[in-house]
């Protein structure tokens, strides 16, 4: 038994050692591609994490690059807007290895590759600053700065020529801080007060224009209802002249009979549910107790 267990160590053992000379493992945070005799093999870039085949050494070889995300600040830099204002701005971008031969052909390591992106940063920067104006970086009406819109315009621009020349992916492109020199910032709070000033102006005008048709609409409806409530007077003063003409016409033919009949309108005034506390023989409630004389006077 003995005998036959050193062999099968012995064996276990070459095993192993052959595997481990052979094979190689790619992890999740890595990228990899291999070459033979020193010429890297195109058909052999590994990019997803697995147990992978090789010759052994010094025939294969394994390169491995640290294929997770790695966040580069870009130093404050002095770049100029459409119309020519200075501003400083401060970005960053993030971005990884997604291709390593071309990485490996082009920068090689990550300083390099830090130093080439930071360069193209600066580029683009410059070129999409430069098509926009100062208003849409700092204007004290929210909706007129376009800064995501500037970012996303900067991150195209880099995106493309940085993963076809080096091999790296840009995932994310923002800006951190901007800054403007003293003087800019005095013309820019100048330009924001007479902004201000200038909707102030607007909007009173505009009150005052609303208040003037207010104003004329009133005078307008004040005139119209003096008018009609003038000529409503004229005509219920026209009819009492009238009625007051015949009551005249009635006291000069028979007195008596005038009175009389203007003293039931009096009494039908009272309302059915009316108490009133007044001395029977006063005009016209005297007639609430005797009938008067009707009899024609000669």
């Amino acid at each position: 038994m003995k005998k036959i267990a050193v062999p099968v160590l012995i064996a276990v053992i070459f095993a192993i050692m052959a595997l481990y000379l052979v094979s190689f493992q790619v992890r999740e945070t890595e990228s990899a591609f291999i070459t033979r005799f020193g010429k890297p093999l195109e058909d052999r870039e590994i990019t997803r994490p697995g147990l992978y085949f090789k010759w052994p050494a010094p025939i294969e070889r394994v390169h491995r690059f640290d294929s997770r995300m790695r966040v580069l600040d870009v130093p404050p830099t002095e770049t100029t807007t459409r119309e020519q204002i200075s501003i400083i701005v401060t970005t960053y971008v993030v971005w990884r290895v997604a291709e390593p031969l071309k990485f490996l052909n082009a920068v090689g390591t990550v300083a390099d590759a830090n130093d080439a992106i930071r360069y193209r940063l600066n580029n683009a920067q410059n070129r999409v600053i430069g098509q926009h104006t100062f208003s849409e970086f700092v204007n004290s009406d929210p909706e007129r700065i376009k800064l995501a819109d500037i970012q996303v315009e900067m991150l195209k621009d880099l995106q493309e020529p940085v993963r076809n020349d080096y091999g790296i992916e840009i995932k994310t492109l923002g800006i951190k801080q901007l800054k403007i020199s003293e003087e800019v910032t005095k013309d820019v709070f100048e330009r924001m007060r007479a902004e201000r000033r200038r909707r102030t102006e607007a909007t009173i005008a505009q009150g005052n224009a609303a208040a003037t048709t207010i104003r004329t609409d009133a005078d307008v409806k004040r005139t119209a209802l003096l008018a009609a409530a003038e000529g409503r007077a004229k005509a219920i003063r026209g009819r009492g002249d009238a009625e007051a003409a015949q009551y005249y016409k009635m006291l000069q033919e028979a007195p008596e009979l005038a009175m009389f009949l203007r003293n039931l309108e009096a009494l039908q005034a009272l309302g059915e549910n009316s108490t009133i506390v007044i001395p029977s023989d006063v005009e016209p409630f005297k007639y609430l107790r005797e009938r008067p004389s009707l009899e024609p006077s000669n």
